[in-house]
């Protein structure tokens, strides 16, 4: 059972699920900005843009690559649909180096065939992952 200021946490991707556990703070980032959820929050669902999730459970911090998905905020506790997330150590640094650097050069040389919105995305992906390994 929650302690009283803790809320239960369950992040479900399609393949797992990737956390589930209480929390007494949760922070990751939306399309509106970056959020930091308590206890007794007003309910409210949000969409999920890269960044890292940090999982706060007194001293103890989580942190995971968190890409897309939508959230649902009840008091009580949250629930992450998740496209992508990633613990750090699921993580390849090099092929997130490699990926940051594909899509930085078709962002730089576009041409007329370039999803550039594609590109952008995998920029923020692979950066989120070479951030959540460095902290």
């Amino acid at each position: 059972m929650a302690e009283n200021n803790e809320m239960t946490l369950k992040i479900i991707t399609p393949d797992r699920v990737f956390y589930e556990n209480v929390a007494t703070m949760v922070e990751f980032n939306t399309t509106e900005g970056e959020i930091g959820v308590y206890k007794g929050h007003i309910p409210t669902t949000v969409i999920i843009a890269p960044g890292i999730l940090r999982i706060t459970n007194g001293d103890e911090v989580k942190e995971a690559a968190l890409h897309a998905g939508f959230a649902e905020i009840l008091p009580e506790g949250i629930t992450i649909l998740a496209e992508i997330i990633e613990w750090p150590t699921e993580i390849d640094l090099n092929r997130a180096e490699q990926a940051k650097e594909r899509a930085e050069e078709r962002i730089r040389t576009k041409t007329d065939n370039t999803d550039t919105m594609r590109a952008e995305i995998a920029l923020k992906r692979a950066v989120t992952r070479i951030e959540v390994l460095k902290d």
